[in-house]
């Protein structure tokens, strides 16, 4: 990456211009995420989001991609997730029916009609989810019973649903504008502005835990003394450590691919000949990405928002609180309600289910995006081989054999890296006898280095079209 080539071609008014295009969106983007619904008091249904995000990991994950505007009871509340979902839906769908696969191999013109299909599939996904938030929300409110001002009208529950449905339009045009600017992904972008976000709330917390000296101040080799907290001191260094590290094996996995050497056969045509060159063939060792782990928080979510809403019709309901006990990730949050004599053997129950599911994910979605049949008889059309593997159903085989060896280490890795909260929790459960609700997240954690080095990708290669003429 070539830092130099990429501030040169800031001086191009063009390449600033569609800077400050994608800047100026993320900005908008965070001001919108602070306007509330209007629906009562926001801060009454903030209070009930609170309580909800306590008891929901998927909450936790809808607020760490929506960047605080879960908690915050925003219009951004719905943030891109039905775009998010209707562009998986359309992926499935399109894999599975041989016409509409067809349409997307069609250029242009058929992948802008895919997109379109995404985008109205995303209007009902987006109202649907509205209307039910507000309702589990409103829901919590009552049976908390929280004070109303008043009694939303009809009117009011239409008036909350439009703007959700409307914010989370605006951000699904401004993800496909930043897209069009040609520096990154704009879903992507949006997403990794949000987790960004919530570092200044975060490091804010952890300066207040670092400074306070009500339990002393800590001594170097006797010297002097720092007035920061001894204890938080030492936590924090061996949680600074443990992020480098952890940042650069994401680093490693997320750039680390097999390339496979193509040959092409060597033809004459009249006086002159064409092929005999050789060409790669990669393949990334984590080619889902974090969609595996979208899926499976997805689908561990639904039993526990389902024993939330029979616990909200029916707080001593059982059934209702199994479920979100066994569907719940633990935390500090629940640790001391759900987990009140320490570590049992259904801690390790929720962290074992979503490794199982990651990896199996993994499999499904890398087997959906890599068809090695097509693969294989695109390269025999155009007179390519792998050396020593007979084309056609052979070059099949050894593609589909290497992609399993790649998925076997590829959803192992991402699988051990969505561990890294449960792993820092236990740590700190058998140093503390309880989490401290600092771990690291594996999932923001991966979410974040891959968009930056994607979107720095794409920048330094614009970069280098605009600076070229000074290469010469």
């Amino acid at each position: 990456m070539n830092f130099k080539t990429i501030f040169k071609s800031l001086k191009n008014k063009t390449m600033l211009k569609r800077v400050m295009i994608v800047i100026g969106l993320l900005v908008i983007y965070r001001m919108l995420a602070h306007i509330p619904v209007p629906l009562g008091e926001p801060t009454t249904f903030q209070e009930a989001i609170k309580n909800l995000l306590e008891k929901s990991d998927f909450g936790n994950f809808l607020n760490l991609i929506s960047g605080g505007g879960f908690t915050a009871f925003s219009i951004l509340l719905v943030g891109i997730s039905p775009y998010i979902t209707a562009s998986i839906v359309v992926q499935l769908v399109t894999k599975a029916i041989p016409r509409l696969e067809e349409l997307s191999e069609d250029g242009e013109s058929g992948r802008r009609k895919i997109n379109q299909w995404t985008r109205i599939i995303a209007v009902p996904l987006a109202i649907v989810q509205s209307i039910a938030y507000i309702f589990m929300l409103y829901q919590s409110v009552i049976k908390s019973n929280i004070a109303l001002t008043y009694t939303p009208t009809t009117m009011d529950w239409v008036l909350s649903v439009t703007a959700m449905v409307a914010g989370s339009m605006l951000l699904m045009w401004f993800g496909e504008l930043i897209t069009e600017q040609g520096i990154g992904n704009g879903i992507s972008t949006i997403i990794f502005a949000s987790i960004i976000s919530q570092m200044p709330s975060l490091l804010s917390s952890l300066g207040s835990a670092l400074f306070d000296t009500s339990n002393g101040t800590l001594s170097l080799f006797g010297w002097f003394n720092l007035p920061v907290n001894p204890s938080m001191f030492w936590i924090l260094l061996g949680f600074t450590i443990a992020l480098l590290v952890v940042i650069y094996f994401l680093v490693k996995i997320n750039e680390a691919q097999r390339i496979i050497t193509i040959n092409y056969a060597k033809r004459v045509h009249g006086n002159s000949s064409y092929g005999g060159i050789k060409s790669i063939l990669p393949f990334k060792l984590i080619a889902a990405g974090v969609i595996p782990v979208i899926f499976a928080t997805a689908f561990l979510s639904l039993p526990a928002l389902a024993g939330q809403l029979i616990q909200t019709n029916d707080p001593n309901n059982n059934f209702g609180t199994t479920l979100v006990k066994l569907f719940t990730a633990p935390s500090a949050s629940n640790f001391s309600t759900y987990y009140p004599d320490g570590i049992t053997a259904m801690w390790f129950l929720y962290p074992a289910m979503f490794f199982i599911l990651v990896v199996a994910f993994t499999y499904f979605y890398t087997s959906i995006m890599y068809n090695t049949n097509e693969i294989a008889d695109n390269l025999q059309k155009q007179g390519a081989f792998i050396e020593g593997i007979r084309p056609g159903a052979t070059t099949s085989r050894y593609l589909e054999k290497t992609i399993n060896r790649l998925n076997l280490f590829g959803s192992l890795a991402l699988g051990l890296i969505t561990m890294l909260p449960f792993i820092t929790d236990y740590i700190f459960i058998v140093l503390n006898g309880r989490p401290l609700g600092l771990s690291l997240s594996g999932t923001g954690l991966l979410i974040v280095v891959t968009v930056a080095l994607e979107n720095l990708r794409q920048l330094n290669s614009r970069a280098l079209m605009i600076t070229y003429d000074e290469y010469k």
